[in-house]
């Protein structure tokens, strides 16, 4: 073989090697496109073109970071045109519920958002449900149960059965006079009173600003009873007696080019989906765990009992 051929050969083999390179990095980089796009469609992820967001908020209701996440990628994305949220909760927390309502007033702001009761969806749960334009809820949906609670357990007459004593220091005979270990004062059970009834006061508030409900017809839906769905709309709590396809009419009713859309989840990490499940099932584990070991003190809660 002369020179010229080794040079021509060598030169071809550069080449050939130059785009081999280049085409492993297109096939990888059409392969990292191809998951990326496969794990968007698994797990729910919205989509670029017009939809409609649905979001699941169900179990007892904390303030959920994750959770106000999710409804701000809701409220800020311009592709959502209106939201529909399935609630299927108890209650919860009267922080976490006032977070999710003030998220969705905000949603509402600019697109209509309908919320769809499930089994139950009473105290916080509704308080969730006031954020939204339109209620709907199946006839033996368990709803309302408008009020507040605190408990806490009492052992003091548990310990001084042991002979079991515990000592405090405090600032003030009203500070964490609230404890288990022991009894409360009368001042101590008056302040707590207050802080109770001053969130009802907020919760009756959210009732008959947001159902335009006053007086007697106030009074009989806010003693902290609950209803079914029936009673809730004879009574003013809901809109309507229905599902999601009753959402979606409400929809069509407000505009004919929304309702035709379809409906994509939001789904908060935590939760079980698709590609992201195993991870999502850790983060609600640990998530819950979390939650329930933060918990170092009394905590207001607005849920059915």
């Amino acid at each position: 073989m002369t020179g010229f051929e080794r040079d021509f050969y060598e030169e071809r083999r550069r080449k050939w090697r130059r785009s081999a390179f280049w085409r492993g990095v297109l096939a990888t980089l059409g392969l990292l496109v191809a998951l990326i796009v496969l794990a968007t469609w698994l797990s729910g992820t919205p989509r670029f073109s017009d939809h409609i967001a649905h979001v699941d908020l169900s179990g007892v209701i904390y303030d959920d970071p994750l959770m106000d996440e999710t409804l701000r990628m809701v409220e800020e994305s311009d592709s959502v045109k209106a939201l529909i949220i399935s609630i299927s909760s108890p209650g919860g927390t009267t922080v976490g519920s006032e977070a999710l309502y003030e998220r969705l007033r905000k949603i509402a702001q600019t697109k209509p958002v309908v919320s769809v009761l499930g089994e139950v969806a009473a105290s916080g749960g509704y308080i969730a449900a006031l954020g939204t334009d339109h209620i709907i809820a199946r006839g033996n949906t368990v709803t309302g149960s408008i009020g507040v609670i605190m408990e806490y357990p009492d052992v003091t007459d548990l310990m001084s059965t042991l002979g079991i004593n515990m000592q405090t220091i405090r600032s003030s005979e009203l500070k964490a006079d609230l404890t288990p270990y022991r009894k409360a004062s009368p001042e101590g059970l008056a302040a707590e009173q207050q802080l109770i009834d001053e969130s009802y006061q907020w919760f009756r508030g959210l009732v008959e600003e947001r159902r335009e409900l006053t007086g007697a017809a106030l009074d009989r839906v806010a003693d902290g009873r609950v209803f079914t769905g029936r009673v809730a709309l004879e009574l003013g709590l809901i809109d309507a007696i229905g599902g999601f396809d009753e959402a979606t009419k409400y929809l069509d009713s407000l505009d004919s080019l929304i309702a035709d859309l379809p409906v994509d989840p939001y789904t908060p990490d935590y939760q079980d989906s698709g590609f992201f499940a195993p991870v999502g099932k850790f983060l609600a584990k640990n998530g819950m765990l979390g939650r329930f070991s933060a918990q170092s003190g009394p905590r207001l809660y607005s849920i059915a009992k």
